[in-house]
């Protein structure tokens, strides 16, 4: 017999929620938290031991929270400690213990259920059945019959409803709340059957919502039928289902007095009985006006309230427990909206390309008719005139039944109205039109099944009205070769090219030629270095005797040089005209000289400056190298090249895109005038969604509409093979000298000053000063010093130009890492954003190494570069092998494999134009590894651009890239933040 230790007087109440609240007494004295936890729960496992309680304080009283759900297990079976002898001193307390196990027998044994009674009050409480003979005398309503509980009651209720969830429904994740397994309990109509005693019996009611089986031997339905030969009106009927075999409809008379009749089975006659008052009630209620003498569901309905019954009525008896059946055809025509096509002639585009072009250009004008869809069949624009004036919403047509929404023919009304096809389609609509539609086609082929098993639909998507467009065979072709390029027939290489083309290239050049047989603008975007120059060439060549007037070549003035070259050693029979400098023709002069020309070419500026001269022409082609050089629509120069005709137009880049999508809108303008809509509706429509929401829907649609006008191919594409070595990319992160971080604080500290007094343009003008003035001192403090005079001093001895190179970091790091590749007998290009730095990069690179050292910017005059570039890529090795170059004169067009290292000594904003840079020497004819080292300032505003480049990818891969203009848009916080000096480094 075991010795009690402890004399325990336990106290109790329950929350609404049903949570016991627990205290206790010894000797007089409150018992701690802690302590009465451990005397009550050492030997309670679903609460850890007591572990998983919390205790609180209420006042200075110490108690223990007991959950709702953990309330009737505990005291159904106490497991105390055997040391403490315990008693209840409320007689809630003692009510509880006494009802606990009780009531937890019931829950375990499933001798309880919902009451109907307090269901129809809005109420959830529950009743007991024979089984549970102890509870028998035991009624939630009847507080008073319960001594000593009282408010206690409420909070009993939500413990025994916890258990049951807990006991019954927690294993099953689907089902862990009450609500979710039975809504009926909870539903939010309730309330009104108060008002309707009849609706259901409890049996009926309890079997509706799944507590108890149903043991009818049939399931009530209502079942619309349509018009056939024997009616003329639609009729709606009552039926009974037999559960053996569901093919067995039993038709049945209701009658408002809640009687029923018809030819049933004798047994099935005790359950129609009981629940036809439950029906007539629940009837009368959904369907009111389908009582007619005494009888419900009595005679035919009219075309409208089938409407009303297919669209409105069934879901509202769906919602309130019936099973409706409506005709099998109706899910198919819900679906079956009339779709608007324009069917292009027949003969559009059969000529094109030929003498006879009947097809040329994306303003060509394309004759087509009306059709519209209903199903299967396709009606022409009289026949639905004619199906309009029925003004019927459900019709019958070729067999099939139709629905048309008024709202929906509306909008076909109004498309319809707003083009006319005496005019014609234009082959740009035609385009748009198909590609967006065979996106959507996908789209909804894709997401089919995630349709089917959704919940709903979204009626404003569904009900959108859109436009198709019928091809005829030709244009179906056209588009089609337009979206497979590799699967175009190759055109015979031309006798004269001077090339061995590789098989990307050969498509390429068909690619060119066939979209110029149907006047479609083209843009060759390979990879730098992948050979766009002699893709073109081969055009060129084979297109050179269709015309008149020979084609025109605009690129940059830094690479006119090396397009003379290229022409001559791929097709030295070109007959080639370089129209730049003062020596340039005009007039009748011109006119003679093109007569004997095959391809001109021409910069961006003289384009600009000989606009009058050059626009009276209709070219055979017009190119544009780097075409990134129109990205600005607005300015003079992108104004000039548009207003230049030509047969064919092309643009050539590595990068159709370098920070905004309104830059490829202007590639794209130029090649096809007005594909893209304007520039504002191109921006409202995609730029803002894709740039600043990241619009996936606004995306994959700019992208099906500019792929098929794009070719674009990478190194790393399997389909390409080339070969080249790899390209190893590296970061040389180097510390300010003491001098520079003092000069770069000051300059900050000098902004942060000036930003509280300025605004508007001159706020932007100070901080893009002063992102110049850090990114210089980066890279050495003279820049902003203009030290002229002491540089040239310094760089006349040994120390000078040791002392020189001794106050950049940068520099001097660089001239340790070149002396180094050049002992290994390799070769180095060097990138810089500023002339001085480029200056003195190859001044003491060449007085340090003894050896020459080449600079190229932009004020370089042509001949010069040409020899630079020459003498660097000599085959002999003899020319010199560090080149200094500035990033926009020397980062397009060139060819300087020679050098197995670049140099990035400052950084630029757009990864894309730095990797130009870097593909001067990556590409095709390279044959090292090539090193790329990227010079970064520890601590400056040069690491955040580093951190941000990271941290982006080119907008062609839909993130967009930013240009410096974002820095002044920043608040005086932000800027301190970009700008600061990190005093970790």
């Amino acid at each position: 017999m075991s010795t009690k230790l402890h004399e325990l007087a336990l106290s109790l109440s329950l929350t609404e929620g049903g949570d016991a609240l627990l205290w206790g007494y010894r000797d007089g004295r409150e018992v701690s938290g802690e302590h009465l936890r451990k005397l009550l729960f050492t030997w309670h496992e679903p609460s850890c031991y007591g572990t998983l309680l919390e205790t609180q304080l209420a006042g200075d009283l110490p108690i223990v929270i007991l959950p709702a759900e953990q309330v009737l297990p505990y005291f159904a079976a106490p497991s105390f400690m055997d040391i403490v002898t315990w008693t209840m001193d409320t007689d809630a307390a003692e009510q509880l213990v006494k009802l606990a196990p009780a009531l937890f027998e019931a829950v375990q044994n499933g001798h309880f259920q919902p009451s109907y009674e307090a269901f129809r009050s809005g109420r959830l409480l529950w009743t007991w059945d024979a089984a549970a003979p102890e509870l028998a005398d035991f009624d939630w309503e009847r507080v008073a019959d319960i001594d000593g509980l009282g408010e206690g009651l409420s909070g009993l209720r939500a413990a025994f409803s916890a258990v049951v969830v807990e006991s019954h429904y927690a294993t099953d994740a689907a089902m862990a709340d009450l609500r979710s397994e039975f809504p009926a309990l909870f539903g939010a109509k309730r309330g009104e059957l108060a008002d309707s005693p009849a609706a259901f019996t409890e049996n009926e009611w309890l079997s509706a919502m799944g507590w108890r089986p149903d043991t009818a031997p049939f399931r009530p339905a209502l079942q619309l039928l349509e018009p056939d030969e024997f009616e003329d009106e639609w009729r709606l009927r009552l039926v009974l289902q037999a559960k053996e075999d569901s093919t067995l409809l039993t038709p049945i008379r209701l009658h408002v007095d809640g009687t029923a009749s018809g030819a049933w089975p004798t047994d099935w006659t005790p359950h129609v009985v009981e629940r036809a008052p439950g029906w007539v009630t629940r009837l009368l209620q959904a369907l009111p006006r389908m009582a007619d003498d005494g009888e419900l569901l009595a005679h035919g309905i009219s075309d409208d309230s089938a409407w009303q019954f297919l669209t409105k009525d069934s879901r509202v008896l769906l919602e309130d427990g019936w099973n409706v059946m409506l005709p099998a055809w109706w899910e198919a025509a819900a679906k079956r909206k009339p779709r608007l096509s324009a069917k292009v002639s027949a003969e559009a585009g059969a000529n094109a390309g030929g003498r006879g072009q009947s097809l040329f250009g994306m303003n060509s004008l394309v004759n087509f008719d009306w059709r519209i869809a209903i199903g299967d069949s396709e009606l022409s624009e009289a026949e639905f005139n004619s199906l309009l004036s029925r003004n019927e919403r459900l019709i019958r047509f070729r067999g099939q039944w139709v629905y048309l929404d008024p709202a929906f023919l509306e909008q076909i009304r109004k498309l319809m109205d707003s083009i006319d096809p005496a005019e014609g389609l234009s082959l740009q609509d035609i385009f748009q039109l198909h590609l967006l539609s065979e996106l959507e086609r996908d789209k909804v082929h894709s997401s089919s099944q995630l349709r089917e098993d959704a919940d709903f639909i979204d009626e404003e998507e569904e009900a959108r009205l859109q436009l198709e467009v019928q091809l005829n065979e030709h244009l179906l072709s056209l588009i089609r070769q337009l979206g497979q390029p590799s699967d175009l027939a190759l055109i015979p290489v031309p006798d004269g090219l001077r090339a061995e083309l590789r098989s990307y290239q050969h498509q390429g050049f068909t690619w060119l030629s066939y979209l110029r047989k149907f006047g479609l603008g083209a843009c060759l975007a390979d990879d730098m270095g992948l050979g766009k120059t002699v893709q073109f060439i081969t055009y060129l060549l084979h297109h050179k005797a269709e015309s008149e007037q020979p084609a025109l070549l605009v690129c940059p003035t830094s690479v006119l040089g090396n397009w003379q070259k290229e022409l001559a050693r791929f097709a030295p029979e070109l007959r080639v005209m370089l129209h730049y400098g003062k020596s340039r023709l005009s007039g009748g002069a011109l006119d003679d000289a093109l007569a004997q020309t095959d391809i001109v070419l021409t910069s961006y500026t003289t384009a600009l400056m000989d606009q009058e001269t050059l626009q009276p022409y209709t070219w055979s082609s017009l190119c544009l190298d780097e075409a990134q050089n129109i990205k600005n629509a607005q300015n003079k120069q992108s104004a000039a090249i548009r207003s230049l005709n030509a047969q064919h137009r092309i643009a050539l880049t590595g990068t159709p895109i370098e920070n905004r999508l309104s830059e490829l809108w202007s590639i794209y303008d130029f090649l096809n005038p007005g594909y893209l809509g304007n520039q504002r509706g191109f921006q409202i429509r995609f730029a803002n969604p894709i740039e600043k929401h990241q619009d996936a829907e606004r995306t994959a649609q700019l992208q099906q509409l500019v792929k098929p006008f794009m070719l674009r191919r990478k190194k790393k594409d399997p389909a390409i093979q080339l070969d080249l070595p790899d390209k190893l990319e590296m970061k040389v992160y180097i510390n300010l000298t003491a001098e520079q971080g003092a000069m770069y604080e000051q300059t900050v500290k000098e902004l942060m000053e000036r930003m509280q007094k300025l605004e508007g343009m001159e706020r932007k003008g100070a901080i893009l000063g002063a992102l110049t003035q850090l990114k210089q001192l980066c890279d050495h403090p003279v820049l902003l010093t203009k030290e002229a005079d002491t540089v040239a001093a310094l760089m006349a001895s040994e120390d000078g130009r040791g002392e020189l190179v001794q106050r950049s970091a940068k520099l001097e790091r660089l001239v340790a890492m070149v002396d180094e590749l050049r002992d290994e007998g390799d070769s180095c290009l060097i990138f810089t954003q500023y002339v001085g730095m480029g200056r003195m990069l190859a001044d003491v690179l060449s007085a340090g190494r003894g050896e020459p050292v080449y600079y190229l910017n932009g004020s370089t005059p042509k001949q010069e570069r040409d020899r630079m570039i020459e003498r660097f890529q000599a085959a002999d090795g003899e020319g010199p092998h560090i080149f200094v170059l500035s990033l926009k004169a020397g980062g397009v067009g060139l060819n300087l494999t020679a050098a197995n290292h670049v140099f990035h000594f400052d950084r630029w904003w757009n990864p894309a134009v730095e990797n130009q840079a870097t593909d001067r020497a990556y590409r095709m004819g390279q044959t090292r590894n090539v090193q790329v080292h990227k010079f970064i300032s520890l601590g400056t505003l040069e690491e955040r651009i580093d951190e941000m480049l990271e941290s982006k990818m080119s907008l062609s891969d839909n993130v967009i890239s930013s240009s410096e203009g974002w820095i002044t848009e920043l608040s005086n916080d932000e800027l301190q933040d970009l700008f600061t000096l990190r005093k970790s480094w």
